[in-house]
């Protein structure tokens, strides 16, 4: 398993931007796919953005396409997730997460993650 370490969450207005990091330990990370999970407060963990390991499909959660963008630095064991014009629904727990191969936007398929990073919008 790998092991990730999430950071970048913060406090923010709404309309505001976040950059969160994910830095992942262990060799062969470009066969991962990687997801960015959030939760908010009383609601379950839900999918928000994953990208494979050639970084050649991604794909969002409807709620935030066009605003956030998922990226990845394979040399850096490093994925990223930029968040852009931030409302304050975004509020939540971020988490990164890793799986072997393929696509996946089911929690249940990722078998590591990090500890989370939070991040709050302020109306």
């Amino acid at each position: 398993q790998v092991q990730l370490v999430e950071s970048g969450g913060g406090l923010v207005q709404a309309g505001g931007s976040l950059r969160l990091s994910c830095a992942a330990s262990g060799r062969a990370f470009d066969v991962y796919t990687m997801g960015w999970f959030r939760q908010a407060p009383g609601k379950e963990r839900e999918f928000v953005a994953y990208i494979t390991g050639n970084a050649y499909n991604t794909y969002y959660t409807d709620s935030v396409k066009g605003r956030f963008t998922i990226s990845r630095d394979n040399a850096k064991n490093m994925v990223y997730l930029q968040m852009n014009d931030l409302k304050p629904e975004d509020t939540a727990v971020y988490y990164c997460a890793a799986k072997l191969f393929g696509l996946g936007r089911d929690k249940g398929d990722y078998n590591s993650w990090g500890q989370g990073t939070h991040v709050t919008v302020s109306s």
